[in-house]
């Protein structure tokens, strides 16, 4: 039983310090080699979902048995363009037109919608630690976007546009399959659904339209992002779930981003204030008020 919690908190942290690792090398990518990020959204979960349906398939799982019920495909398609390809896009739109250390920051908030959801969909005023969940999070993105200057932007419109979608977008990525996620196996669910939305996304970007500047090092970055940042980080994260559940995994979720602005400042040189560690922070201690509410599902 230890070592299952210890196991169960090692890929928690691998995943969350690998998708930490990934976010940071796409912003590299962006600015450094212009690679374009509708194209890596493509070809990231093209490559990443084939990838987690086959390991599926080799733990005996029936992958195609999703298919065969109408009212259950619909809300995998609905799981893979909105969910899945949504928060895949927005996120990393987001750090093209910031940077990862923001973007991660900002994708946090989503936590505090799906509190706010849940309080209005149980009609019930959210609870003492989920309020102040939300102040602590209204400050942080306050402090984060204008640097505690009102009626200022220390980021771009665009930007702080995606930096929310980001967030809405992780609250339906959570909320919208969890039938699916008791019916059948998370690999499959989230295998199906990074394969769909890399299909749907290569109407707007095919895998075979590339650009940018390549060389050793682009091509390493790009297979990290998708094998490392993608495919075994979700398969850790899923992993750590099912040891030690979902409460304590999505704590020790909140490394990743810590991990996005240390590699952010140390390596990208991206400037980051005392104001912006402040409203860090505070967003990221929401993660750590909601899971103490063991009342919130």
């Amino acid at each position: 039983m230890k070592n299952q919690i210890r196991n169960g908190i090692l890929l928690g942290l691998s995943a969350a310090t690998l998708w930490g690792i990934g976010g940071t090398l796409g912003q590299y990518l962006f600015e450094k080699r212009s690679i374009n990020v509708e194209w890596l959204i493509t070809v990231r979960l093209l490559i990443s979902g084939s990838g987690l349906l086959i390991l599926a398939q080799t733990t005996n799982r029936n992958i195609f048995s999703i298919w065969n019920n109408k009212k259950d495909l619909i809300q995998l398609l609905v799981f893979s363009i909105i969910g899945m390809l949504g928060v895949q896009y927005t996120y990393f739109a987001a750090i093209k037109h910031s940077n990862a250390a923001t973007a991660t920051v900002l994708q946090f908030a989503g936590p505090i919608l799906i509190a706010i959801y849940l309080a209005l969909k149980k009609k019930r005023f959210p609870k003492k630690l989920e309020f102040l969940a939300i102040i602590l999070a209204v400050i942080g993105t306050f402090l984060l976007v204008t640097h505690g200057r009102i009626g200022t932007l220390s980021i771009s419109a665009t930007a702080l546009f995606f930096g929310f979608a980001s967030a809405l977008t992780l609250a339906i990525y959570t909320l919208q399959p969890k039938r699916l996620l008791v019916k059948y196996n998370a690999a499959v669910v989230v295998g199906w659904g990074m394969l769909i939305g890399g299909l749907a996304f290569s109407f707007i970007k095919a895998p075979w339209q590339v650009n940018g500047e390549w060389d050793i090092y682009t091509f390493s970055t790009v297979a990290f992002i998708i094998t490392f940042g993608t495919l075994i980080a979700f398969y850790s994260y899923l992993s750590a779930v099912k040891m030690i559940g979902g409460q304590k995994t999505s704590l020790l979720a909140s490394a990743e981003p810590l991990v996005a602005v240390m590699l952010s400042v140390i390596w990208l040189k991206t400037t980051f204030e005392l104001v912006d560690w402040i409203g860090t922070f505070c967003i990221i201690s929401t993660v750590f008020l909601l899971t103490r509410n063991k009342n919130v599902s």
